[in-house]
């Protein structure tokens, strides 16, 4: 049995991990429509490909990035899709081993809110990442076009790990979706799912010095018989 192609796979789930901090320098052309083609291949619900996505180029990111960081209005709307009503149990201690990990990692002190509000400001300034994609679903299709386009963010993940580009699904650019349409021109039916940063990593940087855990398939799959 020939297994190169399964662990090809491994090693890119392996290899891809969420990159808080990047170079500036744009990733060719060629290459992004290489991965922009690979990510096309995803599986969909009835086929529909529901995802719409924007990505973005030079001076397009640094306006969308001064856009996200601007102030926002007293009455601009929540995302479009809920936040989670709670994480409870391990949930809970997986996101916090996560956030104590990266804090560790830059610097931020446990109870210091003002260096953890300008680490949170990153997820705005898109760590510098010189491109960003914006996935888009029809409201219609309610929470499956959402999962759709979920599997359409983690083939596009992958592939852009395959080329050795870096990237990370923000759900922080999903928090003001009435500011997407309006950057991109999209209409009020365009549901705003994630966005992903994404470029060269700076392996420098202090943040993608760590790196996050992945429970036993034991603890997420049990066998029936």
């Amino acid at each position: 049995m020939d297994t190169s192609r399964a662990d090809a796979l491994d090693s890119l789930l392996r290899d891809r991990y969420s990159c808080r901090g990047f170079r500036p320098d744009p990733v060719p052309q060629p290459v992004l429509d290489r991965i922009v083609a690979t990510a096309q291949r995803s599986a969909s619900w009835c086929n529909a490909q529901p995802w719409q996505v924007c990505l973005t180029r030079g001076a397009a990111t640094e306006r969308f990035r001064e856009a996200m960081l601007a102030p926002p209005a007293d009455d601009e709307p929540g995302p479009d899709f809920a936040w989670p009503a709670a994480y409870e149990g391990v949930y809970q201690t997986r996101r916090r081993e996560c956030g104590l990990a990266l804090y560790q990692a830059v610097g931020v002190a446990r109870g210091d809110r003002e260096a953890a509000a300008r680490q949170g400001r990153e997820n705005l300034r898109l760590f510098g990442a010189p491109h960003v994609a914006l996935v888009t679903t029809p409201r219609a299709l309610g929470v499956y076009g959402a999962v759709d386009c979920g599997a359409w963010v983690a083939a596009f993940m992958l592939a852009a790990t395959a080329h050795g580009v870096a990237t990370i699904a923000q759900a922080a650019l999903a928090a003001r979706p009435q500011r997407v349409r309006d950057f991109f021109g999209l209409p009020a039916d365009r549901l705003v799912v994630c966005g992903v940063s994404l470029g060269y990593a700076d392996t420098a940087h202090p943040a993608n010095g760590f790196r996050t855990t992945r429970a036993e398939p034991a603890d997420a799959v049990r066998w029936v018989d």
